[in-house]
């Protein structure tokens, strides 16, 4: 080969290169080829199994069934692989055995190890779920020996609680309140089993761990304490240890581990956590209870605020600042989770039960998404509270001890109103209605006392709003003489004046009757929130009401009515009528007292609406609440008859001489309207100049 001839083939190789490196596929191009394979594949692989199911049988690999006795050889004793799809197999005597279940045909492992078989289809379906299953095993890796396993119960209990303890996933299974019965049942169930599932997610590079998937060997440690166990490849060791503590409703839970180093890196820093409850229905009375249920929860730190999912229809929430805990609650009971550490994040979702089979016997379903920080090397990378008790004041407050750093504001799952309601409740109400629960053991007559010391409180208040009342009623006639005396506009501010004067003159105030009023109204709102958080009435009778924390139905019915049923429910609270009738009366004695109700007819009849749409509002309310306005309002009555024999004419007509007699200095608004009666004496005199 010559000079020239080596150069040629030199340049012609040189040129192939060029034109490849130049027309190479892109990454893209290369994916989307990769993807078209894939189909191919996919394609052929469905026609394989339709051919086969017509008639050819499929068999199991040897890498398979090498891959198969490997899983069984590495299971505990006794064990089996569970799939659930029907696969139960074991190994024994060195042999596999076991069964696969098909639909309603059950096919033994020597069939399905068969080459032959007198049903094709069957066989092949339940070779493809040895293979599923297979597969499954293969992607929980270290976990995989406890993916199989019989579920079990352990239980832990004190004088208030009872917790079962499930095996699968090593969960709380169901919690047992005691010294508490629901409207049909004589124990209250917090949540049964299957209806409160919890479940962390670790992971490494290329796996991820559920725990919910795994069966957990129990040990218990002690009285009060229980081990759940998952033994894992190479010696390491993953568990969740619980504690009752004596005598409260917290449980401990710590995350517990050894020589997880191996299965999960020191990278991994966070691990997922998802609980899912199904919130129980417990009392009589649902439309309510149902109102005040949902997910709560508080972010971390000394100034974290509480707040809550809506508790009407569905609701989402997706919280990215740390939480400091979590909870499932309802009117009278939650279930709360409290880390030590913090929540990273949080999604939440809360959905009614309405349009499902379960709704008359749950309230809400919700599901709770967030992390918490992780480290393989510690032997308790993570800890918890879980709070399972009902939301009674006082112990949610005494619970603050289980974090000395910051206030968990446990009280908060109590909804007592805005600042200043929940400031009344509980620096006065809750205080005082806890002080007569010493001395007396009926709700009725503890909200009867209750009442009559609120009244004797704000006496001072009422008396002045009647003394005004009974003012401004002696005086209909004088401001009646004063109206006709200057019926034209242009008199309007001579009108006001000679008003204002014999205001002063009697010591009546027109705003009188109605600020002290407004004073009140803090109360009544505070009162309004008390009474159907108030776990103390649960369960309570008196009179013909079976549970003041419920509505006191004395006549119901089944027929759903159009917009009555969803405004009024399908009951009548025989409280709330008497509390309505009540209110009517109260207002028929005020309209007829007032000099404006026969000028404002129209006025009048509104004041008559709002007990009748008080009546609406209040009918599915606690009982307990009814009850207290309505004997708010009768001594309100009482009050108003009292004060009619010390206030009379003659004695407001005695004060109005007294007052007169005496020399007044004109206050700043009389001297204002004085030079505004000048001013417009000036203006119509100037005007009638000017006509002339």
């Amino acid at each position: 080969m010559d000079k020239n001839t080596l150069i040629g083939l030199l340049l012609m190789g040189l040129v192939i290169v060029g034109f490849y490196w130049l027309n190479k596929p892109s990454e893209a191009e290369l994916a989307e080829h990769q993807r078209q394979l894939d189909s191919i594949a996919a394609a052929q692989q469905t026609q394989q199994r339709r051919d086969i199911a017509a008639g050819d049988v499929d068999t199991l690999s040897v890498d398979e069934l090498a891959h198969l006795q490997s899983v069984l050889e590495n299971m505990p004793a006794g064990n089996a692989v569970i799939n659930n799809e029907g696969v139960v197999l074991a190994m024994r005597d060195g042999q596999v055995s076991g069964t696969v279940t098909v639909g309603d045909t059950t096919v033994t492992w020597d069939e399905v190890s068969a080459h032959t078989s007198a049903n094709p289809a069957v066989h092949n379906l339940a070779v493809q779920a040895v293979q599923r299953a297979l597969d499954v095993y293969a992607k929980n890796g270290s976990f995989a020996a406890s993916l199989t396993g019989t579920e079990q119960l352990v239980a832990l209990e004190n004088d208030s609680l009872k917790v079962e303890l499930s095996t699968k996933g090593g969960i709380i299974a169901r919690a047992t309140l005691k010294g508490y019965k629901t409207w049909k049942a004589p124990q209250l169930v917090l949540f049964d089993k299957g209806d409160n599932d919890y479940s962390f997610t670790l992971s490494n590079n290329t796996q991820r761990f559920e725990t919910k998937n795994f069966y957990f060997e129990p040990q218990k440690l002690n009285d009060s304490t229980v081990l759940m166990n998952l033994q894992l490849e190479g010696g390491a060791q993953w568990g969740l240890k619980y504690t009752l503590i004596p005598g409260s409703y917290m449980v401990r839970m710590e995350m517990v581990q050894k020589g997880m180093t191996s299965i999960i890196p020191l990278n991994i820093n966070l691990v997922d956590l998802d609980w899912h409850q199904k919130i129980s229905r417990h009392e009589f009375g649902k439309t309510f209870e149902e109102r005040n249920s949902g997910i709560y929860y508080k972010f971390s730190g000394k100034d974290g605020e509480v707040k809550y999912t809506k508790e009407s229809g569905n609701d989402e929430k997706e919280v990215q600042d740390k939480l400091k805990w979590v909870s499932a609650k309802n009117q009278f009971f939650s279930t709360v989770l409290i880390t030590d550490s913090i929540f990273s994040s949080a999604k939440m979702t809360s959905n009614d039960t309405q349009d499902t089979p379960d709704y008359e016997n749950y309230l809400k379903d919700v599901n709770i998404h967030t992390m918490v920080p992780y480290s393989s090397d510690k032997p308790v990378p993570a800890s918890f509270y879980f709070y399972l008790g009902p939301n009674r004041y006082h112990m949610l407050s005494s619970y603050d001890k289980y974090s000395p750093k910051e206030d968990l504001k446990l009280t908060h799952l109590i909804p007592l109103g805005w600042k200043l309601f929940r400031w009344i409740n509980t620096g006065v109400i809750i205080p005082v209605f806890d002080w007569l629960g010493k001395f007396m053991t009926n709700y009725g007559l503890i909200i009867l006392v209750l009442t009559i010391i609120i009244k004797i409180v704000l006496s001072p208040l009422t008396y002045k709003s009647y003394i005004s009342q009974a003012k401004m009623r002696i005086l209909a006639p004088d401001i009646a003489a004063i109206n006709e005396k200057y019926p034209n506009q242009e008199d309007a501010l001579k009108k006001q004046q000679k008003t204002m004067e014999l205001y002063r003159q009697a010591g009546a105030n027109p705003m009188g009757g109605c600020l002290p009023m407004l004073l009140q109204m803090p109360i009544l709102i505070a009162m309004f929130t008390f009474f159907p958080s108030c776990i103390e009435l649960r369960g309570q009778s008196f009179l013909w009401a079976n549970d003041l924390s419920a509505p006191d139905k004395i006549i119901q019915w089944g027929t759903h009515i159009p917009i009555i049923s969803s405004l009024f429910g399908n009951h009548v609270s025989l409280f709330c009528l008497l509390m309505t009738v009540t209110n009517i009366l109260y207002t028929w004695m005020t309209t007829k007292s007032q000099p404006s109700s026969q000028s404002m007819p129209g006025m009048k009849w509104m004041m008559y609406l709002m007990p009748l749409m008080f009546l609406f509002f209040f009918n599915n309310y606690a009982s307990g609440l009814s009850y207290y306005y309505f004997i708010s309002l009768l001594i309100t009555i009482l009050q108003t008859y009292s004060c009619r024999f010390f206030i009379t004419e003659d004695k407001v007509r005695a004060t109005m001489a007294a007052n007169a007699a005496k020399p007044k200095k004109k206050s700043k608004w009389a001297q204002r309207l004085e030079e505004a009666q000048k001013m417009q004496q000036q203006q119509q005199r100037a005007n009638a100049k000017r006509r002339r």
